[in-house]
């Protein structure tokens, strides 16, 4: 079942440059440029003093990225900022993050009692269902948002119940679409900008269809996706199959954790499979 909202029809060129022009307005990720705060006093640009790394396999220019399972990853920059994504009660990484980040969805998404630990507890949704904005600098790090709806389990919607997660380190965007239920519109994919990773989840029934999930994959455009939010290998697999002669590779990683620099970013846009580490 598709979320009841109105697909929107391709919008022309001239309207395209009013949304542009209004972008500063938008409270979601309103960029002009085409990645978030790619501009001259973007500091990800600026030479790296040494530091003390999160991780051994974490490199000055690099990313570090742990698939834990279901749609939590915990990603590590370089300048020592952890990041848990759709923290929850069940499935949680070894460390406690600095940032934790939630979706609305249901409890395998959100946590009521999040450790004390955490400085930056991110929800992205409120309860009042107005939208809810991030544009945050926490170390090396860059944290965005940009609201998407959901549907209730009658069938109807939740307005704002989901945050498309924007993290940028190292010259690298990676968004995590959350519990993503519509495709997204024009203004959506300019908003997002420029993404190198896109964490995607790919259930087909649950989140958004196989197809819709395919056709907002094409629309970002990022070099890399990583699979998410399956409940078995046969929802993978069928996935994996749907995509198959779309002119993306296919990799399957034996380990969950995955090392990211812009150097290293594949030439031919790729899927990239990891085991969950729980």
């Amino acid at each position: 079942m598709q979320c009841p909202l109105p697909r929107i029809a391709p919008l022309g060129p001239a309207l395209l440059l009013g949304l542009a022009a209004l972008f500063g307005a938008t409270p979601a990720l309103a960029q002009a440029e085409r990645c978030p705060k790619l501009v001259a006093d973007n500091p990800f640009l600026q030479r790296l003093a040494p530091r003390a790394l999160p991780a051994a396999y974490v490199g000055p220019r690099e990313v570090g990225l742990t698939y834990i399972g279901h749609s939590t990853f915990l990603i590590e920059t370089a300048g020592g900022v952890t990041v848990a994504t759709d923290y929850n009660d069940y499935v949680r990484p070894a460390v406690v993050p600095r940032v934790a980040t939630m979706n609305r969805a249901h409890s395998t998404h959100y946590s009521l009692n999040p450790d004390p630990g955490i400085e930056h507890v991110l929800k992205g949704w409120r309860d009042d269902r107005d939208p809810v904005h991030y544009d945050l600098d926490i170390g090396d790090l860059w944290v965005g948002n940009l609201q998407t709806n959901i549907r209730d389990w009658q069938g109807g919607t939740i307005h704002n119940g989901n945050s498309i997660f924007v993290f940028r380190a190292a010259d690298l965007c990676i968004a995590h679409l959350g519990h993503l239920h519509h495709t997204l519109t024009h203004e959506d994919i300019g908003a997002l900008g420029r993404l190198d990773v896109v964490l995607a989840p790919v259930d087909g029934s649950y989140t958004l269809d196989v197809d819709g999930m395919i056709e907002v994959l094409k629309a970002l455009e990022a070099p890399v996706i990583i699979p998410m939010h399956y409940f078995n290998e046969g929802t993978l697999d069928n996935f994996l199959a749907r995509f198959a002669g779309r002119d993306y590779a296919i990799e399957r990683r034996e380990s969950a954790e995955l090392v990211l620099s812009r150097e290293t970013l594949p030439r031919k846009p790729t899927v990239i499979v990891l085991p969950p580490s729980r």
